[in-house]
């Protein structure tokens, strides 16, 4: 039987990597667009910058204590790990995990757990709300 040309064996490769890089691409676009979007939401939610977060992280330290996804060398180990925390239901077992009550726990972690380890640092009320919206965009 003829080869058919649509179904020649190199025409098949080349729809199979023709499909397969599409699909990559698409994935790819998703993953960006969902990525700004996270981000936009975030930002909404808390009414900080997620942008501002990384160099606030380094100044108060914070890598020291917590593993911070995204952040170099943001490896410490005496903190909860900050990964995936929109998805937890509570702030350091103590507060409902709601943007105000994130704010307020990095602002002054005592006055909600007073035998906390977390520092009260200093923060300012609007570096806690880009830390905030960093963390509920990741």
């Amino acid at each position: 039987m003829p080869d058919h040309p649509a179904f020649a064996p190199g025409r098949a490769a080349f729809v199979i990597v023709a499909v397969a890089a599409a699909s990559a691409a698409l994935v790819a676009a998703n993953i960006v667009r969902d990525d700004n979007t996270k981000a936009a939401t975030a930002g909404m939610m808390t009414g900080g910058n997620a942008d501002h977060a990384p160099a606030i992280f380094r100044r108060y330290g914070c890598s020291g204590c917590h593993t911070i996804p995204g952040i170099q060398g943001a490896d410490g180990q005496a903190g909860a790990p900050l990964t995936e925390f929109s998805k937890r239901v509570y702030i350091a077992g103590v507060l409902e995990n709601r943007p105000d009550n994130l704010v307020a726990w990095i602002v002054s972690p005592q006055s909600f757990s007073p035998r906390t380890a977390m520092p009260a640092t200093g923060i300012s009320d609007q570096e806690a709300r880009d830390l905030a919206a960093y963390l509920y965009a990741q």
